[in-house]
């Protein structure tokens, strides 16, 4: 499926540690997630004020399942992200996006998808926590991509906040030649790559593409592509009324920390936390690129200090 440089329960339940939460399957339609359901009065931070609270948290660009994971990429960051949060109490539904996962459908064709396609997906996962009574207040989260799935979902739907992780706070175009321009690209295949996304942009397909540049720019990528480079993640926020809480990684090799400071200038009374030291999977990594990239298949790596606690404040807070 598309990758870029970057209600039914089931049967099975899962207790954690000190009985603090449960986690179960959901479905709705064709699409699977993971719903853990906090108990605040017990959980081990006996921090009641995030009682009450779920989460949908939103994975990023690419065949990325709902635990934060590529194929051969394997490091839980979202898996993590949802049990720290459950520890202290609060909820979440983590998802695998359609054609991901547990939530491939039959038929369903690369061409045939849009970025709209992620967020009526969100706006439909809303619906089902709204129609669950365990769920309480209810916030939507996007790491990444998802950051703005997140943010146009939060338009559509009935949310308390949101929270934005390492989200883009410019066009995908831009994003992706910078991202080029950091992994020494020759200048050649970055101005080849700039001609193609503001030809599809500008909605125009483009018939040949250099071998080097087919994993962004194949065929069937490319409607996508046209629905997703026109979007601007900072005047979709500005359309946003509920709080925002922006979290930025001073180490994230993917999305730079002039993004967030984008975002935050759309929204002037979202939060702003930038981690010192937290890097595009969570974790607390070196700005050296092989050592940074390492923690992308680590999940043994505890999430960067500082996260959990940003996300609890921010929902206690409302």
């Amino acid at each position: 499926m598309i990758r870029f440089l970057s209600f039914v329960a089931a049967s099975l339940l899962t207790w954690a540690p000190a009985m603090a939460w449960t986690e179960r399957e959901i479905s709705t339609g064709a699409l699977h997630g993971t719903l853990i359901t906090a108990d605040g009065t017990k959980s081990k931070s006996n921090f009641n004020s995030n009682s009450g609270a779920t989460v949908l948290i939103l994975a990023g660009s690419g065949p990325v399942d709902r635990d934060g994971n590529l194929v051969e990429a394997r490091n839980d960051c979202l898996k993590r992200l949802a049990h720290d949060l459950a520890d202290l109490g609060i909820g979440s539904l983590r998802v695998d996006k359609r054609g991901v996962g547990l939530s491939r459908v039959s038929g369903l064709r690369e061409e045939d998808l849009r970025f709209d396609t992620y967020v009526a997906d969100a706006v439909e996962w809303l619906k089902v926590l709204h129609a669950r009574r365990e769920t309480g207040r209810i916030f939507i989260l996007g790491h990444s991509e998802g950051a703005l799935i997140a943010t146009m979902a939060a338009q559509k739907a009935d949310v308390v906040g949101l929270i934005l992780i390492a989200g883009a706070g410019e066009p995908a175009g831009r994003v992706i030649a910078r991202q080029l321009s950091a992994a020494g690209a020759p200048s050649e295949l970055q101005d080849e790559s700039k001609r193609i996304s503001e030809s599809l942009e500008q909605g125009i397909r483009v018939a040949s593409i250099r071998p080097e540049l087919m994993s962004l720019y194949r065929q069937s990528v490319q409607p996508y592509l046209m629905s997703w480079l026109p979007l601007d993640p900072a005047a979709e926020l500005a359309r946003v009324k509920n709080p925002v809480l922006i979290v930025q990684g001073t180490t994230d090799l993917q999305v730079t920390t002039e993004n967030a400071t984008l975002l935050a200038s759309a929204q002037p009374n979202a939060k702003l936390v930038m981690i010192d030291g937290m890097n595009h999977a969570l974790r607390e990594a070196p700005a050296d690129r092989a050592a940074n990239f390492a923690t992308y298949r680590n999940p043994r790596l505890p999430l960067a200090k500082e996260l959990v606690p940003a996300l609890s404040d921010f929902v206690s807070a409302h």
